[in-house]
Order: structure tokens, then C-alpha cells, then sequence
């Protein structure tokens, strides 16, 4: 599975398969359904049946080389 790069994230639909998202996090597709299936998944993850769908901007919100982490004390 070829990785995705950061610029193709703003190209992807509001809502994107786990295949997906795999790709754009760097995991392989059998552990992103892992992740989903045991509530792991790195960002928000809307089950429908039996599919996984993945908000595009969770994507890009856990992504984004702009944002800086909050620190927590």
C-alpha cells in the first residue's frame, strides 16, 4: 500500500473509507480494522454496519503540522 501525502489530504471527500485513512496514517489496512473495531482508532471513526467511515477533517485535524499539541499540567 503506497502512503499517502500530506497535500492529498485536502484532495479527499468529506468522509473517506478506513482504507484510507490507513494510508494517510501510515498503517496497514487489516490494523486500521483492528484500531476501528476495538475503539483504538487514532481519530473519530463512524461505523455504518459494517463499514468504517472516517471524517476527512478528524484526518486532518490529527495530521496538521500546524497545530501544536496542548500540554497538560
Amino acid at each position: 500500500m503506497q502512503h499517502m501525502k500530506y497535500s492529498d489530504l485536502a484532495d479527499l471527500p468529506t468522509v473517506v473509507d478506513i482504507t484510507t485513512a490507513a494510508r494517510a496514517l501510515g498503517l496497514s489496512r487489516s490494523y486500521a480494522y483492528y484500531l476501528a473495531k476495538h475503539d483504538k482508532f487514532p481519530c473519530k471513526v463512524i461505523r455504518i454496519g459494517a463499514c468504517y467511515r472516517v471524517p476527512a477533517s478528524a484526518l486532518r485535524a490529527l495530521l496538521s503540522p500546524d497545530e501544536t499539541p496542548a500540554v497538560t499540567t
